[in-house]
């Protein structure tokens, strides 16, 4: 077995945001500081038990998934991971929905009947996650398959841990999409460890995108706590995408801000490398982006973090006033009418 080694950030430089529209920086920002909101929220929920269940937290991670579904257009999809919250905020479902579903509540994106590892609302193109690790990377190619053959322009992109490069079914994913050259996306969200596992004992590269040349498709590793690199990059593989070029495969450098699950405590983590990454936490490495811009203010900026603040006080009010699904719907959406 390979030395354990330890992975710390390499910080790009950051160009100015001048060039971006100040509507677009401002939406980027309100929708990583939802997806905080929303997961420290769940997360006091948790540990008060007043939520049912287990969750998985994505605390550190909202660059990755806000960078790229911004990239990508209303009628496109994505596949959830276990480590979903995130994923499906940045796509479109409603704080309220959300919440109500991890509730386990009738008026959930699921109807009560997914809870944390199964949330996503096909109304906006986020596919109910699968908690199988890999599983929905040959679902991700499926729906490409089938944007591809009925020829609606549409893109799907696959979030995937970096523990799924290993895994025979994503490898059986690239390669069909790459000889059909199906306009899908496959997005890692490296943020080091497959549970308690550092990515170095199980892979003898250094990183998961160097997998895509043995499948013929372009292959690159971001930074991924920025949601501007994130955008730029999932927006140039969408575009190629829907030029018929086929797909590409992106590594997203990140880091979450705990352990596997909420009762792990993480301490298998060099504490060099946990100090490191927490300082390029991506909220408020953009804020301060933001900052150096005359378009922003902190006043202004304030106020988008009390309306986030305020948007998931209402998610919990409207999920614990909402009902629990009537036993007489246990088996409804088992089977097809």
């Amino acid at each position: 077995m390979q030395e354990l080694s330890i992975r710390l950030p390499e910080v790009p430089d950051i160009a100015p945001l001048d060039t971006f529209d100040a509507d677009l920086l401002s939406l980027m920002y309100r929708q990583m500081v939802l997806i905080r909101q929303f997961e420290l929220k769940v997360n006091e929920l948790f540990l008060q038990g007043i939520m049912p269940g287990t969750i998985h937290l994505s605390l550190g991670q909202e660059a990755c998934v806000v960078g790229a579904c911004m990239a990508l257009e209303a009628d496109d999809v994505i596949t959830l991971t276990h480590r979903g919250h995130g994923q499906a905020l940045a796509k479109g479902i409603s704080a309220d929905a959300l919440m109500a579903e991890l509730f386990g509540k009738e008026t959930g994106c699921c109807r009560g009947k997914g809870g944390s590892l199964h949330v996503g609302d096909m109304s906006v193109g986020a596919l109910p996650a699968l908690a199988i690790v890999g599983a929905s990377s040959p679902i991700a190619a499926g729906m490409a398959f089938a944007f591809k053959r009925r020829e609606t322009g549409q893109v799907a992109l696959n979030f995937f841990g970096e523990g799924t490069a290993n895994k025979g079914d994503w490898h059986e994913a690239l390669n069909l999409a790459a000889v059909w050259k199906l306009p899908v996306i496959f997005l890692c969200e490296n943020n080091l460890y497959g549970v308690s596992t550092h990515i170095s004992e199980v892979m003898a590269i250094e990183y998961v995108a160097e997998r895509a040349a043995a499948y013929g498709m372009p292959g690159s590793t971001i930074y991924g706590n920025d949601p501007i690199i994130v955008f730029q990059t999932v927006m140039d593989a969408a575009k190629r995408a829907r030029s018929g070029a086929g797909p590409t495969l992106i590594e997203c450098l990140t880091y979450r801000r705990g352990g596997h699950k909420r009762d792990d405590p993480g301490a298998y983590r060099p504490r060099e490398e946990v100090e490191a990454w927490f300082k390029t936490d991506p909220i408020p490495a953009f804020r301060a982006r933001l900052l150096r811009d005359e378009r922003f203010s902190p006043t202004a900026l304030d106020a988008l973090d009390e309306a986030a603040a305020a948007t998931i006080d209402a998610a919990v009010d409207f999920a614990l006033a909402s009902d629990a699904p009537a036993l007489t719907t246990a088996l409804d959406f088992v089977y097809a009418d």
